[in-house]
């Protein structure tokens, strides 16, 4: 008789096996040399310390996309990665009339290949240095504001030192909640051009009602070229630019995949938070998550009421509604999660152990006075949480007040010396600026924005008052009638909606925004001050934590190590490498998902009606089973997706999936239902990672929406279709 073990026994349980059972983490490269004998274990073939060398293949083929992951795969300058990381680029550059969000893109040659946007980015790391004395010098024996400004003024220099040879993007990173810092060096390629999409009915098959969900039958991918100028440096896009050529790239696997095969992953996850507080923990399933539930179906339904029968505006704001559906569906099951997995109690039991191990340790008493004391500092942050969370939404979901926010904080940065000025606003950050202000034509209708900010403004009136923003009520009323009258008054009097009005104000005197009797601007100017008041208060709380939370932090490492276990840091949007197997689940009693799905799926699903419509040309490649050398052999038919249990979080979106021997196999872009509160809780019962199979993109490219070009490129000469082969979309 086979016995499951339930709740917390069973997490408890998992969590106490050793690191090379559990296959979590999210590891610095430069760690893995320790966990290579649970690699090994798993199936690993390579050395560990080449993976630490960032300048050697296959790390040196990994790339960000700056909030997605992608990877080199040809000496061409190809990347590959997730169709929804592209998306952006791919409803920039569609209309109406040209909708290539439906119809998909299919670069004939390289001339024809589109700019992904001023904004797009493909960062190369090259750099990554341990830098905690420089930036903690001037720190020690301050507190509060002094105590951040003093890590953000050395942050600032080492960044400016590393800036100096052009083309370069610099950052330094918090490991370990302030105990440690790095500085992060990526060659900032500028020039990122669209080369091939499939059709969103193939890319995003299964759309919100398949997110997060398994079995999966989504064709998640797309290719992106980089270019560089004619002396092979970083610069703008401009039509005498060449394709990059990169130090290494990664070699697409032929091979057949099975359950039980090691996987590797690399990529830049963005954040997670499994080293915060027990009282974090609670915060997060008692408030944040239900209330990010509501908030975020009541602003898509503002921009479903607003963009109804206007096609122009539905393409506006696809990438926003995509984006804001994604926040909602992820809330709703890292909710679910994190009770399912009683992550508040597992977290506190945790904690507990570590305070019985501090108390035998030399420096106790005052490791738990800092832990007591950031307690003290969490628990005055929540007094404004409702207040900070609607204020950030007014401009984060807009896109003409947002730019008004970013003309008025730049002019009043710009008086300031570069050094001092606030991140985000200093020289190295305005070609980033007037990349958004470009783009902002792009993605706003006034009567949407209007009616995001009347949905945000209702839930600022129904705060406390004590908690109200005055400026806001100032600038937009306090009552229905005066906050309708006012967002009419700001939409139809301002200029801002031009991009050439958005441009000149970039590009005069600071004095001049500020004076600007724009009524937009005159309202940014007045929010501005609230927003200025609330980051003080921020980077005092900000400052308290960086000092109080590394004694927390030393004794859950401390604990940790006492038992064996290496620790690896919350994820920051650096360089991390998970490992693990293709693995199937087990979610539920008498449910068990196998770890691979077909197109037999795609079309047990197809209704005709998205998100469920397959293309024509999909249905057909289906039918006539004309696979060739991407069937799977065991199964006898053309693979869609695969699961691993690889440790992913946001930002893994594109990361490449490798075998054994540092081949391409696929893409992540997913994790399941189950495991979707793995930012703030690993459980290896239920963690997956949802991943498109590279054999499904070499058969879309060969078969179905045929780009010969591309499959060439990256070597896979015998894939390329025959022309007189019945297929879809001839290059667009």
């Amino acid at each position: 008789m086979r016995h499951r073990l339930t709740g917390l026994a069973a997490l408890a349980a998992a969590l106490l096996l050793p690191a090379a059972q559990a296959d979590e983490g999210m590891w610095l490269p430069s760690q893995l040399p320790e966990v290579e004998a649970q690699m090994r274990a798993a199936g690993f073939e390579g050395d560990a310390a080449a993976l630490s060398d960032l300048s050697r293949p296959p790390m040196s083929a990994v790339v960000s996309l700056g909030g997605c992951t992608a990877s080199f795969v040809s000496p061409h300058g190809l990347v590959v990665t997730n169709h929804h990381c592209a998306h952006g680029a791919i409803q920039l550059n569609s209309t109406p009339e040209d909708n290539l969000i439906a119809n998909g893109f299919n670069a004939a040659t390289m001339a024809d290949e589109v700019s992904a946007g001023p904004g797009a980015r493909v960062l190369v790391t090259d750099r990554f240095e341990r830098i905690t004395d420089r930036i903690l010098a001037g720190a020690r024996g301050l507190s509060g504001r002094d105590y951040y400004e003093a890590v953000e003024a050395a942050s600032k220099a080492a960044v400016a030192e590393c800036e100096a040879e052009p083309g370069y993007r610099c950052s330094v990173v918090d490991m370990y909640s302030g105990t440690d810092f790095h500085l992060v060096r990526q060659l900032e390629i500028r020039d990122v051009r669209l080369a091939y999409a499939p059709p969103d009915a193939i890319g995003s098959y299964g759309d919100e009602i398949d997110n997060f969900m398994w079995p999966r039958h989504s064709g998640d991918f797309a290719f992106y070229r980089a270019y560089v100028g004619p002396d092979g440096k970083p610069a703008a896009f401009a039509p005498e630019n060449v394709p990059y050529c990169p130090a290494a790239w990664l070699e697409v696997s032929t091979a057949p995949l099975a359950e039980g095969d090691f996987a590797m992953l690399a990529g830049y996850p963005g954040r997670t938070f499994r080293h915060r507080t027990a009282p974090e923990f609670a915060e997060q399933v008692e408030w944040q998550l239900p209330s990010r539930v509501e908030l975020m179906g009541a602003l898509l339904a503002a921009i479903e009421r607003a963009s109804a029968g206007d096609a122009g505006a539905t393409v506006r704001y696809a990438a926003q509604v995509a984006s804001l559906k994604n926040t909602l569906k992820r809330a709703q099951g890292e909710l679910e999660g994190l009770r399912r997995s009683d992550a508040v109690a597992a977290r506190r039991a945790e904690e507990a152990a570590m305070a019985a191990w501090l108390d035998g340790q030399p420096d106790a008493a005052g490791a738990r006075a800092d832990i007591a004391a950031a307690l003290q500092v969490l628990d005055g942050a929540r007094a404004t949480r409702e207040r900070d969370q609607l204020f950030s939404l007014m401009s984060a979901q807009t896109q003409l007040l947002r730019s008004a926010m970013q003309l008025q904080r730049l002019a009043l940065e710009r008086g300031k010396p570069d050094a001092l000025r606030q991140p985000g606003y200093q020289l190295r950050d305005e070609p980033r600026i007037e990349a958004a202000l470009r783009q902002a034509q792009r993605r706003y209708a006034p009567e949407v924005e209007q009616a995001i900010l009347a949905e945000l403004l209702a839930r600022h009136r129904e705060l406390p008052a004590e908690q109200r923003v005055p400026e806001v009520d100032a600038v937009f009323g306090t009552d229905a009638t005066a906050t309708a009258a006012a967002l009419a008054a700001l939409y139809s009097g301002t200029a801002l909606d031009a991009e050439e009005e958005r441009l000149r104000l970039l590009a005069a005197d600071p004095g001049v925004a500020r004076a600007s009797v724009d009524p937009m601007m005159r309202a940014a100017a007045a929010l501005l001050q609230a927003e200025l008041r609330h980051e003080d208060e921020a980077k005092a709380r900000a400052g308290e934590l960086l000092r109080l939370r590394p004694a927390y932090m030393r004794g859950m490492i401390g604990h940790a190590r006492s038992q064996g276990r290496a620790v690896y840091p919350d994820a920051n949007s650096t360089l991390r490498v998970s490992y693990g197997r293709i693995q199937g689940l087990e979610p539920r009693d008498a449910v068990r998902y196998a770890p691979l799905t077909t197109v037999e799926g795609i079309v047990e699903k197809h209704t005709g009606v998205a998100p469920f419509d397959a293309p024509a040309p999909l249905l057909e490649a289906i039918a006539r089973r004309d696979f060739g050398a991407t069937a799977d052999p065991a199964l006898g038919t053309q693979t869609v997706n695969f699961l691993t249990n690889l440790d992913t979080t946001g930002g893994n979106s594109g990361s490449p999936v490798m075998d054994a021997r540092g081949r391409l196999v696929g893409l992540n872009f997913d994790s399941n239902w189950e495991a979707v509160s793995a930012s703030w809780m690993f459980d290896p019962r239920y963690k997956r990672a949802i991943h498109v199979d590279a054999r499904y993109m070499r058969w879309i490219m060969s078969r179905v929406y045929p780009a010969p070009r591309l499959l060439r490129e990256m070597g896979l000469h015998e894939e390329v279709a025959d022309p007189q082969a019945p297929a879809a979309a001839a290059a667009r």
